[in-house]
Formats: structure tokens, sequence, C-alpha cells
């Protein structure tokens, strides 16, 4: 399952790059472009014309990219179904296969193992699921279309670097739909940028060396800012009678502030007292409950979905000895068409909800708690039909 059955959602570290080349239009025109702008890169003709040779667009890779509806699924829904007892006994099983790995990627990087485990899971279930697309054909079809061409052109270049450097044959390589390679899915850049020759053979073999996948892994987060030895998420129980709109992810306290107003771990003691922390409730104030501390936020470095990231951080603490979260008893949850009327409404009163997609994203749960303070309704950022009924 690449990046949460990668197919689902592109997620990887948006840049704030500007797409060089317009997008649309004939593919064999832009295709070109891409090549003459290359080649003003400094990159030899010759090279060039290999890489480019026998490129097509791909239209099962644009299909892909519009299939979202997995991440319409409330948290308690998405993580059930994405976290199974057999990856968790896989999990503990790898993480006992490749201890001496583990150690090393906590050592030189600060990264807890149940950490890469995680991502290792639910991107290629362990590297047995890591997508039969052609990744060049991929990068240029995403780069063509014109949802996110600033995204992908960058990678594409990529690629020819790495082609350059024997490490990427276009017509062989392939990987998720959108680009990514290896048991962890990383893109072009990140392979040229955070890549780890982790067994010594000289390269970086990120689809079939566990050293290398979890290695490189491990330095990507670093270099996104993962603050070594830290906590990253911890469950938590709170008091009836908390300030429901001091949580959310924009709401970070010390988390022995929390702890003073009532916020209690489910077992053990807090992580880290001293670390600002903000208080998640992915399904209000009646559902799970958790701490994020400041590595929390580096998940999203690495996948933009509120969905994805809370499930791969909890799933982290599950694979190190944290017991199955207390699901408690949520309001229901709006369906996909509900929340998509939702946005709408929200956006009609000047929120940037991040697109009408039906998706309870951060923003759309932002301005949602925004909207609960306004109406005087518990503002817990979860949206019921009281809510919507009321807007």
């Amino acid at each position: 399952m690449k990046r949460i059955l990668a197919s689902l959602l592109l997620a990887q570290m948006a840049t704030a790059a500007v797409a060089e080349i317009p997008c649309g239009g004939s593919f064999a025109d832009f295709t070109n472009a891409m090549k003459a702008e290359a080649i003003s890169r400094g990159h030899a003709p010759a090279d060039v014309d290999a890489f480019f040779r026998g490129t097509a667009q791909d239209p099962k890779v644009l299909r892909a990219d519009r299939a979202q509806g997995i991440f319409q699924l409330p948290f308690i829904d998405f993580s059930r179904r994405v976290i199974s007892q057999n990856r968790i006994q896989n999990g503990q099983a790898n993480l006992r296969k490749h201890a001496a790995t583990f150690d090393r990627v906590r050592q030189e990087y600060g990264v807890s193992p149940g950490v890469l485990l995680a991502f290792w899971a639910l991107e290629t279930d362990y590297g047995a699921v890591q997508g039969d697309f052609n990744t060049l054909n991929a990068l240029l079809t995403l780069s063509h279309d014109c949802r996110r061409p600033e995204l992908f052109q960058p990678q594409v270049y990529a690629a020819l670097e790495l082609f350059e450097r024997g490490d990427f044959d276009p017509a062989t390589t392939t990987g998720a739909w959108a680009g990514e390679i290896g048991m962890v899915q990383m893109l072009p850049r990140d392979i040229l940028e955070n890549g780890v020759d982790g067994d010594g053979d000289g390269k970086v073999t990120l689809k079939t060396s566990v050293p290398d996948a979890l290695l490189s892994g491990g330095a990507m987060l670093r270099a996104l800012g993962w603050r070594p030895n830290e906590p990253w998420m911890q469950e938590v129980r709170v008091p009836g009678g908390l300030d429901w709109s001091r949580t959310g992810l924009d709401h970070p306290l010390p988390a022995s502030e929390w702890a003073a107003l009532g916020v209690t771990p489910r077992s053990g003691a807090l992580a880290a007292p001293d670390l600002p922390a903000s208080l998640l409730l992915p399904q209000g104030r009646n559902g799970p409950a958790f701490l994020a501390y400041p590595n929390f936020n580096i998940y999203f470095e690495w996948n933009q979905s509120f969905t994805y990231v809370l499930t791969a951080a909890y799933f982290a603490t599950r694979l190190e000895g944290a017991p199955v979260y207390e699901a408690g008893n949520p309001a229901p949850a709006l369906s996909g068409e509900q929340i998509q009327s939702l946005q709408r409404k929200l956006e009609a009163r000047g929120y940037d909800v991040g697109g009408i997609d039906g998706i309870l994203g951060a923003r759309t749960r932002e301005a949602v708690q925004a909207e609960q303070v306004r109406l005087g309704l518990p503002a817990d950022a979860w949206p019921t039909s009281e809510l919507l009924n009321a807007l």
C-alpha cells in the first residue's frame, strides 16, 4: 500500500517551486519543452534524449490522483481499516529482524523504530506492494496535468540526475502512481538529497535494500525537521468541562499546562511535560484524544492528509506497545456529500477550507471550530448535522 494506499493521495513534501513549463496542451509538445529545459540546465543532449525516449502519458495516473475517497473516512474507520493485527505482528517481526538497522536510525537521526515501521507498513506493507506504475511516465503525466505541476516538474529533473548517475532506468523503474519509489516511497528529489547507502554496497537501492530504505527514511525525516529522541504523540483522557476551543493543531500549550487543565495520559506519565503539545480530538470531545508534540507536525511534510498523519502517528505508538485507543462514543460522522456542503457554506463565509473535496482536513477543521465558537456550540472541530443545519 504505497503512501497509505499511496495511490490515494499525494502527500509528500510540497515545494514552493514554480512550474517552469506551462501545463496542459499537447503532451508531445510538453515533453519536448521539458527536454529543452533540461538541456538549458546543462544536461547533455544525448542523456536527455535517452532519458525521455519512449515516454508516454498515463491515464491511470490521473485516475489514481482523483481517487481520494478513503480519506473521507473518519479517523476511527480509517485507522481500523489500515491497522490490522497482521500488520502489527509483521512490524514486530521486522523490528526483531532488522534491530541493528533500527538502532542505527535511532542513533544517527533520533527517529524511534515505531515511526519508520509505521511508514514502512502503511506505504508498502513492509515492501510487498511498492507499485507498478512506470515512474517517469507518472512524473511526466502529473507535471503536464495542471493540478500540481510545480511539485512534479522538479521531480522529473531530479530523476534525470539519478539517471545520469546510473541509479534510474526510465524504462524499468516503477513505483507509486505519484512517482514515489521504494519501500518507504521517496520521490527522486528526496533520494538525491537524503538517500543513504545503508548496506555499504556503494548504491542507494530503496526497492530491495532494507538498510538503504530505512536509513534514507530516517535521513529524510531528520532533514524535514524531526527533533531527535523526542515523542510525537500519546493518547490522553480529557475532562468533560474542558474549553474545547483550545483544542486543535493551532492551539499548543506546554503539556504540563494541559495536565493542569485535567488532561491525563491514558497510561503512564506525560511523555514530555515541558514540550508544547496540541490536544487533538479527531472525532470530537466524545471520541479518541491525543496530545501531539512538535514532531507530529513533521508528519505533514511526509503526507498532507490529517487522517493519514494521525493514523500513522498512532500506529507508530501501537508498534511500540501502546494499547488500542479508546474510541468513545463520538457523534455520527457527516457523509462525504455533507462535508462538501459544509465546505461550500464555510467558503461562502470566507474560510479557506482547502477545496471542496468532502475530506475533513486540517483547514476545514479550523473553520468548523471557528463557526462552532460563533454559534455557541462545543468547539471541538468535529462537524455535526446540528452545525450543518445552523449554517
